[in-house]
């Protein structure tokens, strides 16, 4: 699988990396877990994205793959949920990153991000030094962010990589999604900045004939329906996968799967490169025409 460097951090990841989100719900089977991140790293995934408020996501990586720490490139989130500590203070950022550490089972975190916390809590409440201690107490690596539209922004403008505090960026990269790809992330780019493309395959609103009320991605299946965009004869999954994963300034898109046929799929996707060119603009030109009030999905 191909293999990018991960902005300027040293790193690198793997054009599709796994979403680890749905190998945290506990009504998932150990083994089955199991099968699915060994497989991923067998068929050359190297970046596996987790966060803390995945369910049981942490602690089955540090079981199932911890003995395979070298071969991946490991980035989780923090910012809430650690008993004994209010969410969003650095306090909370401490105990998030130590607990992770445990977690994981690892002595260092690869890409640590603060997991989409509003722009008033960025730039006021202490969380990013205290992020930044730990990266300088050489508990992980890369200082990043998680998030959306005006927060995302903020982190790469006033702490992109030229501020020397966050690293890298995870946003929201789909045909449905494209918020980011004008100037935002451009940005990213030129301070050195490695960029995660979440939601690649846009919640896969082409599950639904009808709008699916309530449902995840409802957003999105609006949007779809709007957009009405012709992709020939190519399937949706296909469509949206090279989308992302092939757009300029991304690293890696994450896909969240608990399937390894669906792990299996998605990566024979990948394989056939990027989306002809008349495809992309086509997607892109019908984004700029109707999303210009259309937010990034947090």
């Amino acid at each position: 699988m191909q293999q990018r460097p991960f902005g300027n951090t040293g790193l690198k990841v793997s054009i599709i990396g796994l979403g680890a989100g749905q190998i945290g719900d506990a009504n998932q089977r150990e083994e089955d877990v199991s099968r699915l991140l060994n497989e991923a790293l067998d068929l050359g995934m190297t970046l596996i994205d987790t966060a803390r408020g995945y369910g049981l996501s942490e602690e089955r990586i540090g079981r199932h793959i911890a003995h395979r720490r070298s071969e991946y490139v490991l980035s989780t989130k923090v910012g809430y949920g650690v008993p004994g500590h209010q969410d969003w203070t650095p306090e909370c950022i401490v105990a998030g990153v130590d607990q992770a550490l445990h977690n994981l089972k690892t002595e260092v975190l690869d890409i640590v991000h603060l997991h989409s916390c509003p722009k008033g809590t960025l730039v006021n409440s202490g969380v990013v030094d205290a992020l930044i201690k730990m990266r300088e107490q050489g508990k992980l690596r890369v200082a990043a962010y998680s998030g959306e539209n005006d927060e995302l922004a903020w982190a790469i403008s006033e702490a992109g990589g030229n501020k020397g505090l966050f690293g890298s960026v995870e946003c929201s990269v789909n045909p449905f999604d494209q918020k980011s790809l004008a100037t935002i992330l451009p940005s990213a780019n030129d301070q050195g900045m490695g960029v995660i493309a979440k939601r690649a395959l846009g919640n896969a609103p082409w599950r639904f004939a009808e709008q699916p009320h309530g449902n995840y991605c409802e957003t999105y299946w609006l949007r779809k329906q709007e957009m009405a965009l012709d992709i020939d004869d190519m399937q949706w999954d296909e469509f949206s996968l090279r989308f992302s994963a092939f757009a300029p300034n991304v690293s890696s898109a994450i896909v969240g799967t608990s399937s390894i046929a669906n792990l299996r799929r998605n990566i024979k996707l990948i394989a056939a490169g990027r989306l002809p060119e008349e495809l992309f603009e086509a997607a892109r030109a019908r984004f700029i025409h109707l999303g210009s009030q259309w937010s990034g999905e947090i």
